[in-house]
């Protein structure tokens, strides 16, 4: 059975205090609810990492990066490495977000050596794709998903992909309110799925963990995760009020 995961990414927001009381809320509100099975993950700034991680160890979440550097060490000022995040109990790492795609033009080939080094120290990828707007207008989404895939995970062998979750993130609706259908979403996790099987095997499709990243929300989760290829969501602005993100953890 795949693995039901609610992911919250805060991106760059948040002070330290305010960090801390969100990351108590959440703590505390898991601790009376019932996850159906589901991992809740709060993927907090860089900052605020090793405060999450301390909490989750005596409650029923754990910790993700939002970025990660694909060295151990080195002359990299301001980046962090995978060994960093493996010291800090860091489960997850976001790699590829569109945000750091367009921002920071992360090409397929560095985002291919991010999910590599994670790897190399058993932290888990939540690896994002998505098309933009004028590429869904063209029609060509579903291509632009199979090469995001093809170029940065398929050249790992079928027990390394098994690690990787993938996040499909519709560009055109992130941040801004507008939210795909639950059938376009479930039109696209069907098609990942079914690239998977084509590079790999039916069995690890059927595995693959595939998160819904496009402006969910409280209100319209549960009819997102109810369709049978969407198993859980990549939150973003939604992750940054408690009660809002307890709604969609337990949406399931």
């Amino acid at each position: 059975m795949r693995k039901k995961i609610v992911a919250g990414n805060w991106k760059m927001n948040k002070t330290f205090s305010e960090a801390e009381i969100l990351i108590t809320e959440i703590a505390e509100a898991l601790d009376e609810v019932d996850l159906k099975g589901a991992e809740v993950v709060l993927c907090p700034p860089a900052l605020y990492i090793e405060m999450a991680t301390d909490v989750a160890f005596e409650s029923n979440f754990t910790v993700g990066a939002q970025n990660v550097y694909p060295s151990d060490s080195g002359a990299f000022t301001g980046e962090i490495s995978p060994l960093m995040l493996k010291e800090l109990n860091v489960t997850y790492c976001i790699i590829g977000h569109s945000e750091r795609r367009k921002y920071f033009n992360e090409t397929s080939e560095f985002l291919r050596s991010k999910v590599e080094s994670l790897l190399k120290h058993n932290i888990i990828p939540i690896f994002c794709c998505g098309e933009v707007l004028p590429e869904r207008e063209a029609n060509q989404h579903f291509e632009v998903i199979k090469r995001q895939l093809e170029e940065s995970l398929f050249h790992l062998p079928v027990e390394a992909f098994m690690k990787v979750v993938i996040a499909y993130e519709p560009v055109w609706a992130i941040g801004t309110g507008v939210t795909a259908t639950k059938e376009q979403a479930q039109e696209m996790h069907s098609f990942i799925r079914g690239v998977i099987a084509a590079r790999y095997d039916p069995a690890t499709a059927g595995s693959t963990t595939i998160l819904y990243g496009g402006s969910c929300n409280g209100k319209n989760a549960r009819e997102l995760f109810a369709q049978p290829d969407v198993d859980g969501g990549l939150i973003g602005g939604a992750s940054l009020k408690a009660d809002e993100f307890l709604q969609i953890a337990t949406s399931f």
